[in-house]
């Protein structure tokens, strides 16, 4: 099987483009080393991946060789995207409507061109939910967005599910729920509490940290990726994807505490403008229709990240 990976310099899509070639997978990666962080992090991830990228392309996706590249694969993992909830306001949107809706319609155009039509597995968000209307949060409920990006991953999901509707395409669109592991960004929650953990800094926090979230280890994240590859599903199916039992930010630096084996100097502010209180996933559609669960637990997932973070001091 051929796969183009767009963000293939990522934290996800480094990760996802290991476990394609080690399934036998040929993999084309396509990123354009955006700066929204420094591109140091992504060049490292691509060195990390090594030659499970056959070939790599740096572009942006609306000037990439696109049709070249979607005519060579058999499916499109679209991970690209402009990250981050809290820099999507004001005139940053811009930056958000071109790289998450405006550079997905002109992949899904070229996938609609294409003589190979390849499956289209899009890197959807829990943060499309906001507010949710209940918890645990099934994909049938309202999406209620709380902020900027959340609105721009939710109509790039429209997108999928209109080309899938009208022109046949087969789509299949995951909503991560905050993911976590080695490679994470370096402006990421565990990747900046785990660096000062181990720095004896100071750990910003944005409110009481009682807020939960449904955390996701990379691994099991690319595990349900794959899958989607593959899986008998209807065009323009949508599926949750997390970690299962819901934990607050509190949680998470107990956890770290216990694995540094030293007291954290926690400083707190005020909650950040598009922030929700609480995730929590029912992820009985992709247990159902891809036969996936998450395997790993927080302390071992968190364990592991610690460990990255430290060869990378």
């Amino acid at each position: 099987m051929r796969a183009l990976v767009t963000g293939a310099a990522g934290f996800i899509g480094s990760t996802l483009a290991e476990k394609l070639h080690a399934t036998g997978w040929t993999v084309t990666g396509l990123d354009n080393l955006s700066t929204y962080y420094d591109p140091k992090f992504k060049q490292r991830n691509i060195r990390s991946a090594g030659d499970a990228i056959t070939r790599f392309v740096e572009a942006d996706i609306r000037s990439a060789p696109l049709d070249d590249l979607v005519a060579d694969a058999d499916v499109v993992f679209h991970l690209a995207g402009q990250p981050g909830v809290r820099k999507s306001w004001g005139d940053s949107f811009a930056d958000y409507v071109d790289a998450n809706i405006s550079a997905t319609q002109v992949l899904l155009e070229s996938v609609h061109r294409s003589s190979s039509r390849p499956r289209v597995v899009y890197a959807s968000s829990s943060s499309v939910y906001g507010d949710a209307e209940a918890y645990p949060t099934r994909e049938d409920l309202e999406p209620r967005p709380r902020s900027p990006y959340g609105v721009t991953k939710l109509a790039a999901e429209h997108l999928c599910r209109l080309y899938a509707a009208n022109h046949g395409l087969s789509t299949v669109s995951l909503r991560f729920f905050t993911v976590y592991g080695p490679r994470q960004r370096p402006d990421m929650a565990f990747t900046r509490f785990l660096s000062a953990a181990l720095e004896g800094d100071p750990i910003s926090v944005y409110g009481t940290g009682e807020q939960t979230r449904d955390f996701t280890f990379v691994d099991d994240i690319v595990e349900a990726v794959a899958r989607a590859a593959t899986a008998e599903v209807s065009p323009g199916s949508v599926y949750n994807v997390s970690g299962g039992g819901s934990h607050s930010v509190n949680d998470v630096l107990d956890v770290i505490e216990k694995l540094v084996n030293r007291p954290l100097d926690v400083r707190r502010s005020a909650p950040a403008v598009g922030d929700v209180q609480r995730t929590s996933a029912d992820t009985s559609a992709i247990a159902r229709d891809l036969d996936w669960r998450a395997s790993t637990d927080l302390t071992a997932g968190l364990a592991a990240q610690l460990e990255w973070v430290r060869r990378g001091r």
